[in-house]
């Protein structure tokens, strides 16, 4: 397809897709002349994926570049490749390394994860910017004085582990290389608002159902 058809079936104007291919974030179409190019169906799947990084994510142009520059990266393995990018979004706050409740946070975050079994993750440790920010999430809990129970925490943890099956076994339909990463990356910046927004519906449901309007 042309520009121009890229733009209407994606939504995008011409001028934006323009901007997208001048930034990197879009790969260009194949020439079939000095001044055209043609556009096929990659180029759509790749359109939405910038839009929800950007428009949905609130991402950064350049943050948006290098998470796109790791899901097309075919020289990493793919729970490599896929880490990378997911690593390279918004996270929420770093820990206070000055605060004392940080090291305590960080020692029930070892404990929480020993007794999930999450080696790899706990492996990783602080290189992680999502372990960086579960100790952060701790740390606050534990400031302000609230519960921080290991075992509530695992069963809820038990619960995203179905969650994560589901989230690849998706990811899985899709053929493999960069679209699947492409679809990984898409269902944390659009889903997990959505997952968050059925969890307070359901709480608000459990409460109708236990203690009536």
């Amino acid at each position: 397809m042309r520009l121009s058809e890229l733009s209407k079936q994606s939504g995008v104007t011409t001028a934006t897709i323009k901007y997208y291919l001048r930034e990197g974030l879009l790969p260009p179409g194949e020439r079939v002349s000095a001044t055209q190019a043609e556009y096929d169906e990659s180029h759509l799947r790749r359109l939405r994926l910038v839009r929800a990084l950007i428009q949905v994510g609130r991402l950064p142009v350049a943050t948006a570049r290098e998470v796109l520059a790791h899901v097309d990266d075919e020289s990493l393995g793919r729970t490599i490749r896929l880490g990378a990018a997911l690593w390279s979004l918004s996270h929420g706050p770093e820990p206070d390394e000055d605060a004392p409740e940080t090291a305590v946070a960080r020692h029930e975050v070892d404990r929480l994860l020993d007794r999930l079994g999450w080696a790899f993750v706990q492996d990783l440790g602080s290189l992680d910017p999502v372990h960086r920010a579960l100790v952060a999430s701790m740390a606050t809990l534990i400031r302000l004085g609230y519960p921080c129970d290991i075992e509530y925490l695992a069963e809820q943890a038990r619960l995203m582990e179905q969650v994560a099956v589901h989230d690849l076994d998706m990811m899985e339909s899709y053929p493999a290389g960069a679209e699947q990463v492409e679809m990984a990356v898409a269902s944390v910046v659009l889903y997990e608002p959505l997952l968050l927004a059925l969890r307070r519906l359901a709480q608000e449901e459990e409460s109708a159902r236990r203690y009536g309007l």
